[in-house]
């Protein structure tokens, strides 16, 4: 118990890191719409999937994943920023339609990005390659 307790801090350290690298290199856009949070969440969306795809088919051990999954992608990616940018937005009245814009994209790009890696191994899982033998002639 106490390794994972380990391991999630370690990998949240490194995620909160990154989100900060993340937050300084993605300028917001000019009308609010912020781009820092919403690159953030969906990249951390996205390796969440990868992440789970490979510990359902025993790539990676339970320890790997929940350094990953709980550590790096809970320090990369918060609900309370993902809200924050929301309300901030929301603060300005002519900003609204763009800040419910920013609501609806990122759960539904959000829930893409964690489906999709785990759709394409499941794909791959079912229908294995055929191998082809050359025949000499």
């Amino acid at each position: 118990m106490l390794n994972l307790i380990i391991l999630i801090f370690v990998g949240g350290a490194f995620g909160a890191m990154c989100r900060e690298f993340v937050m300084l290199s993605i300028p917001r856009l000019a009308d609010g719409f912020p781009m820092d949070i919403f690159v953030a969440n969906i990249v951390a969306a996205f390796l969440l999937g990868v992440a789970t795809s490979l510990f359902k088919s025993n790539r990676i051990n339970q320890y790997v994943h929940v350094m990953i999954g709980t550590g790096i992608m809970g320090g990369l990616s918060t609900f309370s920023s993902f809200v924050f940018g929301a309300v901030e937005m929301m603060q300005d009245p002519g900003s609204v339609f763009v800040s419910i814009c920013y609501l609806v994209i990122s759960l539904v790009i959000g829930f893409a990005a964690v489906e999709h890696p785990r759709v394409f191994q499941s794909r791959n899982q079912k229908s294995p390659g055929i191998a082809v033998s050359r025949s000499s002639r």
